[in-house]
C-alpha cells in the first residue's frame, strides 16, 4: 500500500484519511474486480478488527460523492465499486458474472450531446460473454 500517495489523493478530493479509508481505498485501487461493499469488509476485517459494515459502506459512498470512486449500478440490487475513475466502459459476462473494464472515448459522447450541453460522469454498461465464457460456449 502507498499510503502517502492514497492520503494525498484523498485529501485532493476533499476527504480526511483515517486508517480505515486508506485501507478501503488500497483494496479498491489493488483489486480491480469491482467489488461490493460486503467484499471489502470481508476482506478487511480480519487486518482492521475496528472495521465495521457501516463504516465500509459509508467510506464507498463517501468516496463516490467526492469522486475518488466510481459506484457501478450494472445489476440493480447490487452496487460495485471502481477506485478508476476516468471515463470508461464496464462489461459484465452473463456467464460468470465478472466485471471488466474497457475503453471509450469521452470525446466521442461529447460530440453527440446537445450542442451547449455539458456532460459530469456516464455510464456506459455492456452485457455478454466474457472471452473464457464464450470459448467454453463455443467448444461445448
Amino acid at each position: 500500500m502507498n499510503i502517502a500517495r492514497h492520503a494525498e489523493f484523498l485529501r485532493e478530493h476533499g476527504i480526511r484519511p483515517s486508517i480505515q479509508r486508506l485501507a478501503i481505498y488500497d483494496y479498491l485501487w489493488s483489486h480491480c474486480t469491482h467489488p461490493t461493499a460486503e467484499a471489502v469488509y470481508s476482506a478487511l476485517v480480519s487486518k482492521i478488527s475496528t472495521l465495521s459494515r457501516t463504516t465500509v459502506y459509508n467510506t464507498l459512498r463517501l468516496f463516490s460523492e467526492k469522486g475518488a470512486a466510481q459506484m457501478i449500478t450494472i445489476e440493480e440490487k447490487e452496487m460495485r465499486f471502481d477506485a478508476k475513475t476516468e471515463p470508461h466502459g464496464h462489461f459484465k459476462c452473463a456467464s460468470c458474472g465478472k466485471l471488466i473494464d474497457f475503453d471509450i472515448s469521452r470525446e466521442s459522447f461529447e460530440k453527440s450531446l446537445p450542442q451547449g450541453s455539458t456532460m459530469d460522469t456516464t455510464h456506459f454498461y455492456v452485457y455478454g460473454a466474457c472471452p473464457d465464457c464464450a470459448t467454453k460456449k463455443a467448444v461445448g
